[in-house]
C-alpha cells in the first residue's frame, strides 16, 4: 500500500468538515505519566526476536495475562488486552496502563478515559463498536512512570499481532511513547503531528495523550484538529 499523500490540518475544513466543539470533560489536575523529555530507547537484543504467539484473539489474551516477559509482571493487577470491536476500522493505542486501568483490566476508564470517550461520541463514534483501543504496555508500570525500553520491546509482538489480526484503516497513536514505538522514532509530538504517517501499511496519525490533554488545556483545541484531520484519512480509504 503506497503512502496516503500528506494532508494539511486545514484539508478537513476545505474538504466540508466543520469543526464542531468537541464536549470535552472538565480539566483536572489528573497526570497519568511523568514528562520525561529523554526518547524512547528500545535496545536491539536478541531478546527481540518474534515471540510465537497464537492463532486466535482468545488465546492471545491468556498469552498476555500469563506474560512475564518484564518486571512489571511483578507489581501488576492484571494486565489490560484491549477495549472495543477487533474489526473496527478504527485503531486508538495507548501508552501504558495507569491505576484505573490496572484494577478494571480495560484500558481508558479513569478521567483520560472519559476525555476519549467525549472526544470519539463527538466524532460520532461509539467506543466499543466503531473503535478498537490498545495500549503500547499491557502492564502499569509503578506509579505510573514512564515506560521503560526493554518493557516496550517486550510487549511489541503483542501489539503487532492485535493490528495484524484487526487489519485497521486508520491508526491513531496517543502520546509520545504510542507515536515513537509504532513509528520507530524519536521525534517529539509536535513534529509527528498533522502528518500521515504509516505503519505496516496503515495509515497513522499522531496526536496528544488524553492524560496530557487533562493538565495542558491549551493542547485540548490541537488534538481535536487531529481527531478531524484522521476522520478525513479515514475517508480518503473509502
Amino acid at each position: 500500500m503506497a503512502p496516503a499523500p500528506a494532508l494539511t490540518p486545514a484539508e478537513p475544513e476545505a474538504a466540508g468538515i466543520e469543526p464542531a466543539s468537541a464536549p470535552m470533560a472538565e480539566a483536572s489536575l489528573f497526570a497519568e505519566f511523568a514528562d520525561n523529555p529523554s526518547p524512547v530507547a528500545i535496545p536491539d537484543t536478541p531478546s527481540s526476536a518474534a515471540v510465537a504467539l497464537p492463532a486466535d484473539w482468545d488465546n492471545l489474551r491468556a498469552e498476555v495475562a500469563a506474560c512475564q516477559r518484564c518486571r512489571l509482571c511483578e507489581t501488576r493487577t492484571q494486565t489490560v488486552f484491549a477495549r472495543g470491536n477487533p474489526q473496527a476500522r478504527w485503531l486508538f493505542v495507548g501508552e501504558a496502563p495507569g491505576e484505573q486501568e490496572d484494577l478494571q483490566g480495560l484500558p481508558f476508564v479513569g478521567p483520560a478515559g472519559k476525555l476519549l470517550d467525549n472526544m470519539l461520541a463527538a466524532l460520532g463514534l461509539d467506543r466499543e463498536q466503531d473503535v478498537y483501543i490498545a495500549n503500547v504496555l499491557k502492564c502499569r508500570p509503578p506509579r505510573n512512570r514512564n515506560p521503560q525500553g526493554d518493557e516496550i520491546l517486550a510487549c511489541q509482538p503483542y501489539l503487532r499481532q492485535q493490528i495484524a489480526w484487526q487489519q485497521p484503516a486508520v491508526i491513531v497513536a496517543l502520546g509520545r511513547f504510542a507515536a515513537q514505538t509504532l513509528l520507530d522514532t524519536e521525534a517529539s509530538i509536535g513534529s509527528l503531528r498533522s502528518k500521515v504517517h504509516e505503519y505496516a501499511g496503515v495509515p497513522l496519525v499522531v496526536s496528544y495523550h488524553p492524560a496530557y490533554l487533562l493538565r495542558t488545556l491549551p493542547d485540548k483545541a490541537k488534538a481535536w484538529q487531529d481527531l478531524l484531520f484522521a476522520r478525513e484519512v479515514m475517508r480518503r480509504q473509502g
